[in-house]
């Protein structure tokens, strides 16, 4: 069973920059493609980016298009997500999710995940 652990938050001025880091164990997820969500207070989970297996295609959310970008390491058995020129709008608890059975896909809603990370949190203060 795969499990996700997702670091690198923390706190940041606006216009300033994070990377945040999906890392698996257990079993590697290589084969699956990632997603990365973010949830602020009071609203509903938000699809940021996802990435394919093998990682030859990236989607981003409208809201983060140009500023954020995912990459993957499949030896490091990784998934990254840099966040440049942050805005306080940006503020949430970000996580990422593997899509084992349709990995070739990059799906922008939650059940077309297996699994959860914990969430890692982001603040931005103006």
């Amino acid at each position: 069973q795969v499990q996700l652990v997702e670091s690198g938050g923390g706190l940041v001025q606006a216009g300033g920059s994070l990377r945040l880091s999906c890392a698996a164990s257990g079993r590697t997820f290589s084969g699956a493609a990632v997603g990365w969500f973010r949830q602020a207070p009071g609203k509903e989970r938000e699809f940021v980016g996802g990435i394919i297996r093998g990682g030859g295609r990236t989607d981003y959310g409208d809201s983060v298009k140009g500023r954020f970008t995912i990459s993957r390491d499949n030896a490091k058995d990784t998934v990254d997500l840099q966040m440049n020129n942050l805005k306080p709008e940006d503020t949430a608890v970000y996580y990422c999710a593997a899509n084992f059975a349709r990995s070739w896909m990059i799906l922008p809603a939650m059940p077309g995940y297996d699994v959860w990370g914990q969430g890692t949190q982001v603040t931005v203060s103006s």
